[in-house]
């Protein structure tokens, strides 16, 4: 049957596919380990799996072959005893003997049903991803088959292509993909002993060219978009990082209008064709004479003989762009309920039952049978591969890497000597804030450089281990004196980190995501450009949710690209009722090219948990009145140098004129009349706030001769009128004997002097009654330096109204905001074009004060240029709030831009070409952390050797390989959580990719850190690692056994030494009970030991220590104590406390794999 064997080969090729084993370039990730199994899953394929269709066939087809000759025996017998002459020319005689000839010619059944599994699961996979494409009636022909829709019944409802998937392509390969080489396996075995061994760096970029639009051709979104060589310059040679030359070979990604044929094989054609052209090239490139010794090397494979090392990288570059932009949420269920449907229209035709025979419905019923045997073992086998990836990708990732920067106003002096010696940190700090250009700088640095400067910002990744550890366990209260957390991660991974330490704890989140157009598309599927924005934002939006208390509001900028996907993936997530406004941003742009209408506003859509909760808070949707902020800079900005009064009422004065002058020259610019909208100045309201006094930190006034001994404040204020209403009052207003009398005599406090009474009274009463301790009075106004006295009593006195008590305004849905991200972010940096349309800091200020109080913890998780950072610390610099930043980047810009700027925000208000201009630092400390990526996860399985069960036989076998055998064989990979490991918590290593390359490097995980993240540890002492050693004996112990009863004990005390055998390090902290109550608190020690093997000699240290921290811990009443490895603390516990022992491995564990989806 060559047709049978035709349609089993072709399915045996989709399933190869299917199961990720056609590709052997791919040797990264998922693919490698599939790769490494290929033998075993290529024999389940081709061996095991045929025979299963066979046997399948084999009962399917016995039986009806049995029952079919049955059948004509039964009716041969029943014409003899009719008497036919020839009972084998009788009707149902040729009917029964048709019937049993057709089932003993069963082959084309057979042949049927790889078919039909061939149609079902081509139909649903797209190059590495399977797309949930829900079919509702029958393939024909000449009509596609329509889909449909998962409807819930709601009233409006809205479905996106992707939506059962994870969007997981957020990595940066598609704009710079780098290898080396000379580190193939290939080249080593040919050119090792003989080429000298240096690196050799390739890269492959995306160059520059329109996403939608190229050579005149307009690209729909159907468009299939290929690699192609970029014909101007195909390769060059740049000057590396380490002064090295290094080849880049570049591309356009873009649709072809040259492209014939099948996908593919157009793709295959391109790559050649880059190939080919690279090597042509590369001989005649000056100074690229190496690369053509090892790009040219023979890498072949089975299927291509020829292949190079350039061929091969390049297909990997290619495949990592165009495979692998999902992961179904649930493919096993999907699958099934498409394969059921699939047999009822496709296979069984209901329609046609009616009119078959009964053999066609039998035959119908022994193929259904056969094929959803054979698809549900494959769709088994499917889902257990998309499974683990999805388990793998919910999986709660390890902090790789923690840093913390610290103003050195928080650091001890003991310090300073091995700071100031740092060269490479004053090589950042002349980076970052021109000091070589300071008062007092030198190479090194000198300590009373550093004690001059106090708001310089010490990073700890220039320190040794050994000092970092030192500093940080000299702080106390370490989170909650923190400014923020920077986290260089995808957001979803960090949001999946954060879900127990800030489930109802963020009052604010805005967030700047990707706009989705020409300048700034989200890498994407071919033909799911809108669906895969969708849902990359649906998901985070989810996870962002659990993290706003019930009053908490989140904030989302936006343009008319994906404006109505964001608002319906919004209501998804937190229901259309919770729906606050839609705020539009009126922009200072004109584009004149346009056709139509120049776009110059934006959206900006807000959404709060609960909306109902959030508008009984009446601090909630309220901004300062125009101007505020800018008043609020310029006082933070002069108060470091403590101006006379005189001075600081001058700047103000300046401050006003200057904006006068602005709003005229933008009014008149507009054409219109200045006289007629000279009094709808915005900051009219401000201009009376001309005074300023300084004051301490208790409130009281300060003169301004102590004001710096002081560290006072400096305080703006106008003079309001003290009278009391001229409408008619109360009697007891003009009752002398009354507590609320306003006609009283009130004395001058210099002169002594009655001073000029207002006519219609005193606004307040002079002094309270005895049992009134609350009102406001002209006394305890004068006591706390309220009232404004004139020179002498001819003045009448007036209340000071302090511009920081000022009442808001309700925020306005239109607002107009020319601000511009661009030049600020080129102050700060000394360029422009460091990052791609940042806002500026005073545009997201707005939507902080509209939601978030000065104590609030603030989240964006498209961080970005740091836009949101920035404006949390000019918030805090202008009101002396004590907000938090918590940003998620994942750009190779986190360390050019994303904590630069952060860095130079704290340092400095004001900046001109990259170099500050204010002296007005904040104090401040702010944690910086790298966690592991789903790239990281993937390629840090390993096999276990050896692993699975050899001698396993028959369906034991099958159902081991089809479910099973992934998550046995990888079984204490790194990246999945080996517990064995923890015996020493400083030597659990993954390999690590470098951003933008594919290189790896192998990093200590930070167990540490990560374990606080996993349990929502606040964490409030982080001491160092100590060491310990001992002496032993043994003395008996008549309460143990006869054989072992003597006990082992400590001969003599225990010793700290700095490099002893057994070494411990505590965190003392707390867990909220009630997310995001601060005052329900479970407190939590946590001691982590490096083991040393002896169980015995271990557990008798960790109990001495305890009963030694005991004596010298201030607190410790602890509820929880976490512990890695087993113990006997609990044998420790006196009969009063109540704390409870946990192993350390099983929470970890327990907490990192919580990833129900």
């Amino acid at each position: 049957m060559p047709n049978v064997e035709k349609q089993r080969e072709r399915l045996i090729s989709l399933l190869k596919e299917l199961f990720q084993l056609d590709q052997p370039d791919l040797d990264f990730g998922f693919y490698r380990i599939m790769h490494a199994k290929a033998g075993r899953v290529t024999k389940f394929l081709e061996e095991d799996l045929l025979s299963i269709i066979r046997d399948a066939f084999g009962e399917a087809d016995g039986a009806r072959v049995e029952q079919a000759k049955a059948a004509h025996e039964a009716a041969r017998q029943q014409a003899i005893e009719y008497g036919a002459p020839d009972p084998d020319v009788t009707e149902p005689v040729k009917k029964a003997k048709a019937a049993w000839d057709a089932a003993k010619e069963s082959g084309s059944n057979e042949g049927d049903v790889y078919d039909h599994l061939y149609r079902f699961f081509e139909r649903y996979y797209d190059n590495g991803d399977f797309m949930s494409r829900r079919y509702f009636a029958r393939e024909t022909d000449g009509k596609a088959a329509p889909y449909a829709v998962p409807y819930d019944g709601r009233e409006v409802y809205l479905h996106w292509a992707n939506r059962d998937q994870y969007y997981i392509k957020t990595s940066e390969y598609l704009t710079n993909f780098t290898f080396d080489p000379t580190q193939a396996k290939e080249f080593k075995d040919k050119h090792g002993a003989l080429f000298e061994q240096k690196p050799l760096k390739v890269h492959c970029r995306i160059v520059s060219a329109s996403e939608g639009e190229h050579n005149n051709v307009k690209a729909s979104e159907q468009t299939e978009r290929y690699f192609i060589i970029h014909e101007p310059e195909p390769v060059k040679i740049e000057m590396g990082d380490t002064g090295e030359p290094e080849l880049v070979i570049q591309f356009q990604y873009r649709p072809d209008p040259e492209k014939t044929g099948q996908d593919g094989t157009w793709r295959k054609k391109r790559l050649a064709e880059a190939a080919d052209k690279v090597k042509a090239l590369l001989p005649k490139l000056e100074g690229a004479n190496d690369y053509v010794t090892a790009l040219t090397t023979p890498a072949p494979t089975e299927a291509e003989k020829d292949r190079t090392l350039l061929e091969k990288y390049l297909a990997q570059y290619t495949g990592r762009n165009t495979m692998d932009y999902f992961i179904h949420k649930d493919l096993g269920g999907f699958l099934r309920r498409e394969l059921d449907f699939y047999i009822k229209n496709e296979v069984m035709r209901l329609d046609d039952i009616e009119s078959a025979d009964a053999p066609r419905v039998e035959a119908y019923l022994a193929k259904v049978k056969v094929l959803r045997r054979i698809a549900q073992h494959l769709i088994d086998f499917l889902a257990q591969l998309e499974d683990f990836q999805k388990r793998l990708w919910l999986k709660k990732k390890f902090v790789v890497d923690t840093q913390y920067c610290i103003t050195l106003d928080r650091i001890p002096e003991e310090f300073y000597p091995e700071i100031a010696a740092n060269e490479a940190q004053r090589k950042e700090w002349v980076k970052l804030f021109a000091i070589d250009q300071m008062q007092g700088y030198s190479e090194p640095l000198s300590v009373d450089f550093l004690r001059e400067n106090q708001k310089l910002l010490l990073d700890t990744c220039f320190l040794t281990a050994e000092t970092k550890e030192d500093i940080l366990a000299r702080l106390q209260d370490i989170d909650a004196e923190q400014s923020g957390q920077l986290v260089h991660s995808d957001n979803f991974q960090a949001l999946r980190l954060f879900e127990e330490k800030l489930r109802d704890s963020v009052k604010c989140i805005y967030i700047d995501p990707p706009y989705n157009t020409d300048s700034s598309s989200i890498p994407y599927k071919n033909s799911y450009k809108h669906s895969s924005w969708a849902t990359l934002m649906h998901d985070r939006l989810r996870a962002m949710k659990p993290m706003l208390p019930k009053n908490g509001a989140i904030f989302v900028s936006i343009d008319k690209s994906e404006r109505t996907v964001l608002e319906h993936a919004m209501d998804a997530v937190f229901g259309a009722e919770n729906r606050v406004e839609e705020l539009i941003w009126s922009m200072n742009t004109n584009n004149s090219q346009v056709p139509n209408y120049s776009t110059n506003h934006e959206y900006v859509l807000v959404y709060a948990k609960d909306k109902p909760t959030a508008e009984k808070d009446r601090s909630m949707f309220r901004e300062p009145k125009p101007g505020y902020l800018e008043v609020m800079e310029l006082v933070a900005a002069l108060n470091p140098d403590y101006p006379p009064i005189s001075e600081i009422e001058e700047a103000i004065k300046k401050l006003y004129n200057d904006h006068k002058i602005a709003y005229r020259e933008e009014i008149e610019a507009q054409g219109l009349e200045w006289e007629d909208f000279q009094k709808d100045d915005p900051w009219k309201g401000l201009f009376n706030y001309k005074n300023a006094e300084y004051r301490d930190a208790d409130g009281k006034i300060v003169d301004e001769s102590v004001a710096r001994e002081l560290q006072a404040q400096i305080w703006v204020f106008r003079e309001s009128d003290l009278a009391l209403p001229a409408t008619k009052q109360a009697a007891s207003t003009r009752d002398p004997k009354s507590p609320n009398y306003r006609f009283y005599t009130a004395n001058h406090p210099i002169t002594g002097k009655p001073v000029t009474m207002p006519k219609s009274g005193w606004k307040f009463p002079y002094d309270r009654a005895e049992d009134d301790t609350n009102r406001t009075t002209l006394k305890t106004l004068d006591e706390d330096g309220r009232i404004a006295w004139g020179d002498t009593e001819a003045k009448v006195p007036q209340i000071k109204r302090m511009l920081h008590e000022v009442e808001t305004n309700v925020g306005k849905s239109i607002f107009v905001d020319y601000s511009d991200g661009e030049k600020q972010t080129s102050a700060m940096f000394g360029q422009s074009g460091i990052f791609l349309a940042p806002k500026h800091a005073d545009f997201v200020s707005r939507f902080i004060t509209h939601a978030a109080e000065k104590d609030s913890t603030i989240l964006d998780c498209f961080g970005g240029s740091a836009s949101t950072g920035h404006a949390v610390l000019s918030l805090n610099r202008a009101d002396h709030g004590s907000r938090k930043f918590c940003l998620v980047e994942m750009g190779e810009y986190f360390d050019t831009v994303t904590r630069p700027r952060m860095q130079k925000a704290i340092y400095a208000s004001q900046w001109r070409d990259g170099k500050p201009l204010s002296n007005d630092g904040l104090s401040a400390l702010f944690k910086y952390v790298r966690l592991e990526s789903y790239e990281d996860a993937l390629n840090n399985l390993t096999l276990l050797p050896g692993a699975g069960f050899k001698g396993a036989k028959g369906d034991f076998e099958r159902d081991y390989m089809l479910r099973y055998w992934l998550d046995f064989e990888t079984k204490g990979s790194p990246s999945l959580l080996n517990i064995e490991w923890f015996d020493d918590p400083t030597a659990y290593k993954l390999k690590i990719k470098k951003p933008g390359t594919d290189e790896y490097v192998e990093k200590a995980v930070d167990l540490v850190e990560t374990f606080n993240w996993l349990t929502g540890l606040h964490v409030e002492h982080l001491d160092r690692w100590r060491g310990y050693d001992a002496a032993f004996k043994r003395e008996v112990d008549p309460e143990l056994p006869g054989d072992t009863n003597t006990r082992l004990m400590l001969d003599g005390a225990l010793k700290e030494t700095d490099d002893g055998t057994w070494r411990f390090r505590k965190v003392e902290g707390y867990t909220l009970r009630t997310p995001g109550d601060h005052n329900d608190r479970e407190k939590a020690l946590v001691v982590w030991r490096k083991l040393t093997g002896d169980l015995e000699q271990d557990n008798l240290m960790l109990d001495e220590w305890f009963r030694k921290y005991r004596l010298s811990a201030q607190d410790t009443e602890f509820d929880v104590i976490y512990v890695n490895g087993s113990n006997n603390l609990p044998n420790l516990r006196k009969d009063e406390e109540t704390w409870k022992v946990r192993l350390i491995e099983e929470a970890f564990h327990q907490a990192m794999w919580d990833v129900e989806g």
